[in-house]
């Protein structure tokens, strides 16, 4: 899953330590979603949305293009 999270935090020129301080997780939690090697728990990808005040969807990239499969 891609994400923007990286970004987002050099925007407001936070280290990934206080991210993962913000969020109350390791740093290399905060490093191994960024590098998308461990997607977020939904409770974390909330607490991300809310902290940056972004909708999940925005912060996150799952790759779906949307259409008409839902028959």
């Amino acid at each position: 899953m891609n994400n923007k999270l990286k970004v987002l935090r050099a925007m407001r020129n936070w280290s990934q330590a206080e991210l993962a301080d913000r969020l109350d997780v390791s740093r290399q939690a905060v490093n191994a979603i960024e590098t998308g090697k461990y997607d977020p728990s939904l409770p974390l990808a909330f607490k991300l949305a809310r902290l940056f005040a972004m909708p999940i969807e925005e912060i996150f990239d799952d790759g779906y293009k949307g259409g008409d499969d839902a028959g």
